[in-house]
């Protein structure tokens, strides 16, 4: 059976329709832009699950905005920290499918799926995936890691690389071209970012990462133009056509996914990776819409 690639969020909600729903637990379901964003998936028959939190304002929501979530059940729950403990524990034991975090600090959500109580985690690195529909460019642009590891290692780029291979497997994407960033293209010993790439980019070479085509250092044009890769005489089957950008460090990743936000308008969905299920994980100040995105997302990984 041939595997249609995707490259639309348009696309990404018909394979998982295809593929037959799955359940989600919202830790601190309280969230207007959630709330929304739930409604309009689950309309679309993709998803049912529990709600945990404030029941009298997760009710009174639902309510004020008339959304149609008839399958989903509510757990009244005194705390973020034990609305958080709940949701992890359902996924743990089999109840629901993927984990969403909703009106609750990110770093108290993640404590509660790194707890290895509930048997979520793998020994691997967790980091952050986000998934780019952008007007002008051809395909799904993927970034990592723009908002949970702050200044990855070598080691920890490997394993942040083969968080994203999970995300483009679900994506039907066959041996993603992944480009290191960095400032140049050329080594530079006082440029740790450039050292890095060569380092990764020479494992990949001689097989120790697998399923992926590795190029690095490249700056962000040459990465993602063919014309500013021909016109600075870089050769590389990744230069122009890259799949996933990997960037040296927080600062420039959070830079780059907000740009494509408010200045590119870019559409685009974010989920964290390395678990044993899919983990959404999206700001306070996304809109619905990502939020809708990052959940298709999650569901679609959960089916694979």
């Amino acid at each position: 059976m041939v595997k249609i690639l995707i490259k639309s969020f348009n696309q990404l909600f018909e394979a998982v329709k295809k593929n037959g729903y799955k359940k989600i637990a919202v830790a601190c379901a309280d969230d207007e832009e959630i709330l929304k964003a739930i409604s309009n998936v689950s309309e679309q028959g993709l998803t049912e699950g529990i709600f945990i939190g404030n029941r009298g304002k997760i009710e009174e929501l639902i309510q004020k905005k008339n959304l149609d979530i008839k399958k989903y059940e509510i757990i009244d729950s005194k705390d973020s920290k034990s609305s958080a403990e709940c949701a992890v524990r359902l996924v743990a034991e089999g109840h629901v499918d993927l984990v969403m975090k909703g009106l609750i600090n990110t770093a108290d959500f993640l404590k509660a799926v790194l707890n290895e109580e509930y048997g979520l985690t793998t020994g691997n690195l967790l980091s952050h995936v986000a998934v780019f529909e952008i007007k002008n460019y051809h395909k799904f642009l993927i970034i990592t890691d723009a908002a949970m590891n702050i200044s990855p290692d070598a080691e920890q780029k490997v394993n942040i690389i083969n968080n994203a291979l999970t995300v483009t497997r679900a994506l039907n994407i066959q041996e993603p071209k992944v480009a290191l960033l960095a400032a140049v293209e050329k080594i530079n010993t006082k440029m740790s970012a450039t050292l890095d790439a060569a380092y990764i980019s020479k494992m990949a070479e001689r097989k120790q990462i697998k399923g992926a085509i590795i190029d690095g250092p490249l700056a962000l044009d040459n990465a993602v133009s063919a014309k500013a890769a021909a016109h600075k005489g870089i050769a590389s089957s990744v230069a122009g056509d890259a799949d996933i950008l990997v960037v040296p460090n927080i600062e420039t990743g959070n830079v780059l996914y907000k740009s494509l936000v408010c200045f590119a308008e870019a559409r685009c969905a974010g989920i964290i990776a390395g678990a044993k299920v899919p983990v959404v994980v999206t700001s306070r100040a996304d809109s619905w819409e990502t939020k809708m995105n990052s959940i298709a997302l999650g569901l679609l990984m959960a089916q694979k």
